[in-house]
């Protein structure tokens, strides 16, 4: 096992390590908090003459480092390329900006320059700032977070629509167009290498069958012309927002790797299943439901935003993107099971069932009220 704190000296640090730790709950990268001694420096290099340092504050909190999953990124360096287009981009309007608090991870070059690190092994690590007295949440407590969540990524939808999205490279083909992760599903049920005739996996292929026939909208409607291609998040979930500690605001999206071109859509559905499932992803399927206040909430913070850009057909299409997100979730968590967990890290055994099954109930639970999330979005487009 590669040990996280020798692949930490590689990077652009000065100072003693005084601890290195595993960090977060993500699902695909390995993560870790290093800390430095205090009032040690950090600096960031990259081609072309662009600097950052960072603050002496900010160093003594230290930074992460990640091991990117291979199997999920194939081509890491292009996504150090897109963070560092979304850097020059954003930063000078976060400077130009003094009414709202937001930070953006700093990447920490490694000690030869480079955006990144390869170790023996060939493994791909990366290190960036550590966002400060802040916390995430894996379930939303109350409409005013929702609200805030909401607002988080509208003020960040706003910050890079202006981004030509050609600028960007397309890490991930295919990512959240479901019509992709159905043809693979269906491969892999044809001869899985782990097969599973329980109970349950019975049940998730019944469901995916009952549903495989909308799996094409979005990009139906993209191919129309209704909804267009833009720079989005690409994983906007409630653990990836970051909420100040002593206001409450959300005051940064992290784990930007999924950065790409795609559709708006792809993002606001993310976010309204990832904050509107009151059991949270791990939660027993009985736990799981769809709520509607919180949507609501999470819909006032965030269309404001992007009032300036946001069109009728984007508006139609908020039911369909939230229902469409957690259907496919839950497509890609059961090809894993079947698969045999190669993409999603897992905790117990059958851990991805348990999550296509939670994401199957919270898509039944969007179904049952499209009246009402219709009903909701079609009032804010009106007022």
């Amino acid at each position: 096992m590669t040990d996280p704190a020798a692949i930490a000296r590689h990077f652009a640090f000065s100072g003693e390590i005084l601890s290195v730790s595993e960090y977060g709950t993500g699902n695909m990268n390995d993560t870790y908090l290093v800390r430095v001694r205090e009032g040690q420096g950090i600096r960031s290099f990259a081609p072309g003459g662009y600097k950052f340092r960072l603050s002496r504050q900010a160093a003594q909190l230290s930074f992460i480092l990640q091991r990117l999953n291979p199997q999920v990124f194939p081509q890491p360096a292009l996504i150090m390329h897109n963070l560092r287009v979304l850097d020059r981009h954003v930063r000078p309007k976060l400077l130009a900006n003094s009414n709202r608090r937001w930070e953006l991870p700093t990447i920490i070059s490694a000690r030869t320059g480079a955006d990144y690190y390869l170790d023996q092994k060939g493994a791909f690590w990366r290190a960036q700032s550590f966002v400060a007295d802040t916390e995430s949440f894996d379930i939303i407590a109350s409409e005013a977070q929702a609200e805030e969540a909401g607002r988080a990524l509208g003020f960040f939808h706003a910050l890079i629509h202006d981004l030509p999205a050609h600028l960007l490279h397309d890490t991930l083909p295919g990512f959240h167009v479901t019509p992709g992760y159905l043809a693979q599903y269906a491969e892999l049920a044809t001869a899985p290498p782990r097969p599973d005739l329980s109970a349950e996996a019975l049940f998730c292929h019944r469901f995916i069958a009952e549903r495989q026939e909308t799996g094409g909208l979005l990009e139906a409607a993209c191919r129309r012309g209704e909804l267009l291609v833009c720079p989005i998040h690409g994983d906007p979930k409630l653990a990836n927002i970051l909420f100040a500690r002593d206001t409450g605001e959300a005051i940064s999206l992290i784990d930007l790797d999924t950065v790409k071109p795609g559709l708006l859509h792809y993002d606001i559905g993310d976010c309204l299943r990832s904050c509107c499932n009151l059991g949270g992803e791990d939660a027993l399927v009985s736990e799981v439901s769809f709520d509607l206040a919180y949507c609501a909430a999470i819909l006032r913070g965030y269309l404001p935003q992007v009032a300036s850009f946001f069109s009728d057909p984007d508006y139609h299409y908020l039911y369909d993107a939230v229902r469409l997100i957690a259907f496919e979730l839950g497509l890609r968590f059961f090809s894993d099971h079947l698969a045999g967990d190669l993409c999603f890290k897992v905790r117990r055994p059958d851990h991805n069932l348990q999550r296509a099954m939670v994401q199957f109930a919270l898509c039944r639970s969007i179904e049952a009220q499209e009246k009402e999330i219709r009903k909701i979005a079609e009032d804010f487009q009106e007022s």
